[in-house]
């Protein structure tokens, strides 16, 4: 973790309140962090730092086995890699939704949160328009890959081809994306680890269908991004499920009060400050749909109409 990241930093799990944490460097150099600890001093926790990644989930902290996240195994990790970047190896079958989501983003002084960051190409795509980007997920296998390729700048990805068989891609950066200005940390999108007011441009690409609260999540973004001089771009396909939240808590895609409907209206209306939402409120810039793509398989893909708002204010 880069040293500058600490003056950001508060502990997730004393929200609302934000508690500065106290660092414990055990091995650094150039200015990253390759191990150590985070710590609280109200609540006493504390937020390791192992192999240059800083785990800021509380849910990471929890003792005792919990079930894999699928997020966490080979074939998700293949297919995530390959929708961010089968652009740069070249397929022919990859989408270009991340340099169309880049394009609605101007450049703006100031940091940048590419919050549920997957495997990275968002925020990589920030560097060019932003003084620095944070990525941010709870999957340790998307952070570690991530920052494999924020240091290296090169990484060998294995693509699923059929059954077992793999094949393997080396996968370059490109030369504008400038891994000194992108970090990325292990966290909750619902409990950013981060002091309020703290970012100039946000993002939360294909993400909100995929937390347990999703307004939770909005209203965090909403926290830590400066009330003037900030853009923020939301885009998601709203496939609402109730294996991941209860309905209530939808914020579309039901006939249930408060968040009836089609979830891009609703969202709209949470930005712009209605139904008790997000303020200062933000202003629409541009509405549209970009189409992602996700690939399974060498002959399996999904074709995902991602619905999205650039705001800001």
């Amino acid at each position: 973790m880069k040293k500058l990241l600490i003056e950001m930093l508060i502990c997730p799990a004393c929200l609302p309140d934000e508690n500065r944490l106290t660092s414990k460097i055990i091995k650094e150099q150039d200015e990253d962090i390759f191990s150590g600890s985070l710590t609280c001093r109200r609540c006493g926790k504390v937020y390791p730092i192992r192999n240059g990644i800083a785990f800021l989930d509380p849910a990471s902290l929890q003792k005792g086995k919990k079930t894999k996240s699928k997020y966490e195994t080979a074939p998700v990790l293949s297919s995530y890699m390959w929708s961010h970047y089968g652009d740069l190896l070249n397929d022919s079958n990859a989408s270009s939704a991340y340099t169309e989501w880049a394009d609605l983003m101007y450049r703006n002084s100031g940091l940048a949160l590419d919050a549920g960051s997957a495997a990275g190409r968002f925020t990589f795509e920030m560097s060019k328009k932003s003084d620095f980007a944070i990525g941010v997920d709870n999957s340790l296998s998307f952070i570690q890959s991530a920052r494999e390729l924020m240091i290296n700048r090169r990484m060998k990805i294995d693509l699923l081809q059929e059954g077992v068989l793999t094949k393997q891609n080396t996968l370059y950066l490109p030369e504008a994306w400038d891994s000194d200005k992108v970090e990325f940390i292990v966290g909750d999108a619902l409990a950013l680890p981060f002091r309020s007011k703290a970012f100039s441009s946000l993002a939360s690409l294909n993400l909100i269908d995929k937390v347990p609260i999703p307004i939770k999540h909005l209203k965090e973004m909403n926290r830590v991004a400066k009330e003037k001089d900030a853009q923020f771009l939301f885009s998601d396909p709203f496939s609402w499920s109730k294996e991941i939240s209860n309905e209530e808590d939808w914020l579309g895609g039901t006939d249930r009060e408060p968040y009836s409907g089609r979830g891009i209206k609703n969202i709209m209306a949470l930005l712009k400050g209605e139904r008790k939402g997000l303020l200062p409120e933000w202003r629409i810039e541009k509405q549209g749909n970009i189409w992602w793509k996700i690939r399974t398989h060498s002959n399996h893909f999904e074709l995902i109409r991602s619905c999205f708002v650039k705001a800001h204010r």
